[in-house]
């Protein structure tokens, strides 16, 4: 032999081969699931319970789930763009921009129609944007340069985030969350 580079031969999997997916299709994976935890939080929680809050400084339940739909509009809006510039606008002004139909929703039935919905055409808006855009740069809140992937991951994050707020909302109602429920079938 020579060369040395094909001294070990492969391994050689009993598994049938997975195909990799890519970047983007994981992220969008992630959002899936983590929408989905949101929902049936949403589902959960009565309608005559929307109006609930912790304390007085806190989200309602209703303002809670309508704060995840602008911020996950201002994501994909923002991140599809090609001059995509989270500084380029004042934060406010960036929600009226990408979620001014979403910010102001509050009934149960309406919030859980649009939980559905945003996340269907988000996925297809920043699917139809391509793997090279999503990982190409954008200018953060924080005036840092990063990966539009990378803040996607963030917008992720911010909505299991209020997830778990949404299970701890109906704990202190009494109630048991979604997850916990599916947990134990």
């Amino acid at each position: 032999m020579t060369g040395g580079a094909n001294l070990v031969p492969p391994v050689r999997s009993s598994r049938p081969e997975v195909a990799m997916q890519s970047h983007l299709e994981e992220a969008l994976d992630a959002w899936r699931d983590a929408r989905s935890l949101v929902i049936g939080e949403a589902r959960n929680i009565p309608a005559t319970k929307y109006d609930f809050r912790p304390v007085e400084q806190v989200r309602s339940v209703g303002e809670l789930l309508a704060h995840i739909l602008e911020v996950s509009e201002l994501m994909v809006g923002e991140l599809c763009r090609q001059d995509g510039d989270f500084t380029r606008k004042p934060f406010e002004e960036l929600l009226e921009e990408h979620a001014g139909d979403v910010r102001n929703l509050r009934e149960k039935d309406e919030l859980v129609e649009a939980l559905e919905h945003t996340l269907e055409t988000g996925i297809d808006r920043l699917r139809g944007t391509g793997e090279d855009h999503i990982l190409a740069g954008i200018l953060r809140f924080d005036g840092q340069q990063g990966s539009r992937l990378a803040w996607m991951h963030h917008g992720i994050s911010q909505e299991m985030y209020h997830g778990g707020q949404l299970a701890l909302y109906t704990r202190l109602m009494g109630g048991i969350p979604a997850l916990t429920k599916r947990i134990r079938g």
